[in-house]
């Protein structure tokens, strides 16, 4: 399950050391981390990873089978999930120190910031290949945090990025060695921590405003992706 660990100004929300899929508990859980990383007062910022080989394999596709008459309920969580990341009023980064897949991808998008291990582990949009289409939320998330033609890519093709490709096509921010992610990716959020104000808020929901709409909508299609 979820951590939370405070270094100074930076908060780290350690998703699990599993695939770290999105059971309702899970999510649940990392909600209410985020509840009080927002209530903390003064400088701060978010740094979300993980431990082992995954950083997130996205939704609980065996819990969604057996309770199929929530899809709908469920979908919305994971969307409300997606839309508090990238409206949070600090800088958020993500270390994907491992495989980084679907839904796990799309909270990666979320943030404002990646960081990605070089040379080992995937961020990949499955959705064309396990035949899932996804929600016009969760579209509207991918392309609004990536260019068109890396979008395209991606969403169409399936293709499984390592982190060298990922930097590349402008997937992640940065690219680094295994043992040095975590760190990185908490340089980063440290040097930002003081834009962390109601405002930054305001501008990233103004900013991203159809996108966030959209993953809030009420009534979300059957057959999303994950």
């Amino acid at each position: 399950m979820p951590t939370l660990d405070r270094l100074d100004d930076v908060f780290v929300l350690d998703l699990g050391d599993t695939e770290n899929r999105f059971h309702p508990d899970w999510l649940a859980s990392v909600n209410g981390f985020l509840d009080k990383v927002e209530e903390a007062e003064g400088a701060r910022a978010l740094v979300t990873a993980a431990t082992g080989k995954f950083f997130s394999n996205g939704l609980d596709l065996e819990w969604l089978m057996a309770n199929t008459d929530k899809a709908g309920e469920y979908a919305a969580s994971v969307q409300d999930l997606f839309a508090r990341v990238l409206t949070m009023p600090l800088i958020t980064v993500a270390a994907l120190q491992g495989h980084t897949f679907a839904a796990g991808a799309m909270l990666s998008l979320a943030h404002d910031f990646r960081v990605m291990r070089a040379d080992r582990g995937f961020w990949c949009l499955p959705e064309a290949d396990i035949h899932i289409p996804f929600t016009p939320g969760m579209s509207a998330l991918i392309q609004a945090r990536l260019a068109p033609r890396t979008a395209h890519e991606a969403m169409t093709t399936a293709r499984r990025y390592g982190g060298t490709e990922a930097l590349a096509a402008g997937i992640v921010d940065r690219a680094v060695e295994e043992g040095a992610v975590r760190d990185t990716a908490i340089e980063i959020a440290r040097s930002l921590s003081a834009k962390a104000s109601p405002t930054l808020g305001t501008i990233k929901s103004r900013m991203y405003g159809p996108a966030v709409e959209s993953l809030r909508a009420k009534e979300i299609p059957l057959g999303f992706g994950g």
